[in-house]
């Protein structure tokens, strides 16, 4: 089996606290590094679902309905389903890192009001 590797066009612009590491047809996973109070906005996607998976820090994994909140240590991960609102911040007060796995499916961010 022959290894295939990619560079997306987006890596080249990426914020340095974002690291695209796949990207194929309906496989998404990026590593994001977060500052305290940093978070992304509220938003969901029609296709794909969100693993989060804490490396770092504390994340927190906000759903807006039915409204829940997780906060997810270095190993933890957590699902949000397909079509979920949601938004994923540091929840702590020093540098956190996730790995975001999207799958299975075309890839959008669609922004939630």
């Amino acid at each position: 089996m022959s290894e295939q590797r990619r560079t997306p066009p987006e890596a080249a612009a990426a914020p340095p606290h974002v690291k695209n590491l796949v990207r194929t047809a309906d496989v998404r996973i990026v590593e994001y590094t977060l500052r305290p109070g940093e978070a992304n906005p509220w938003h969901y996607h029609s296709e794909v679902t969100d693993r989060v998976y804490c490396l770092e820090g504390l994340i927190g994994v906000d759903l807006r309905e039915p409204p829940a909140r997780v906060v997810l240590r270095p190993g933890e991960s957590h699902e949000v389903p397909v079509g979920a609102v949601h938004h994923v911040g540091n929840a702590g007060n020093g540098t956190s890192r996730y790995l975001l796995i999207q799958a299975l499916g075309q890839y959008d961010f669609i922004k939630a009001g």
